[in-house]
């Protein structure tokens, strides 16, 4: 099973930063090359706690349908998203934010296994996993940008 981490550091407060990570537009606006939007289940603002999220994007040419929910939320520091449904065999998706100087360490972890087995080791090797790392790092850069911007806008605010 292919575990993908990353961490960003953000100039911004953790619930600045937590908020975004959950947000359903900004998602739908970071992942804008896949044509992601949201079909089902929370559609627009903040996912909480138990509640779920279909998305429909094209990946790899093909049209595809994923639902998640937040199996575990709390706020402002952490948050987990599993796949009910989709083309994963599963995943877990940590979201985790750590204040950190004048800012938060976002914590990124995302694990997964492939369907097809032995086919889908294969295509994790070859494709899969690269893939995978740059969705969701363009994703959390995106994320850092809006966040950062926001944060400087209060500050000119006062």
């Amino acid at each position: 099973m292919p575990i993908i981490k990353t961490e960003l550091y953000i100039k911004a407060q953790a619930q600045l930063c937590f908020d975004l990570a959950r947000s359903i537009d900004i998602h739908a606006e970071s992942t804008s090359q896949t044509r992601e939007r949201a079909i089902g289940g929370v559609t627009q603002g903040l996912i909480e706690l138990g509640q779920f999220v279909t998305w429909e994007a094209v990946h790899f040419g093909i049209k595809q349908r994923l639902t998640a929910r937040i199996s575990v939320m709390e706020a402002p520091h952490y948050f987990v998203d599993e796949q009910v449904s989709g083309a994963f065999k599963h995943f877990t998706h940590s979201h985790e934010f750590i204040i950190s100087g004048d800012g938060t360490l976002m914590i990124d972890t995302f694990d997964y296994a492939s369907p097809l087995g032995l086919l889908g080791k294969l295509a994790d090797a070859l494709f899969l996993k690269r893939y995978m790392r740059v969705f969701l790092t363009r994703r959390n850069l995106y994320i850092k940008n809006i966040a950062e911007q926001r944060a400087m806008a209060a500050c000119n605010k006062n």
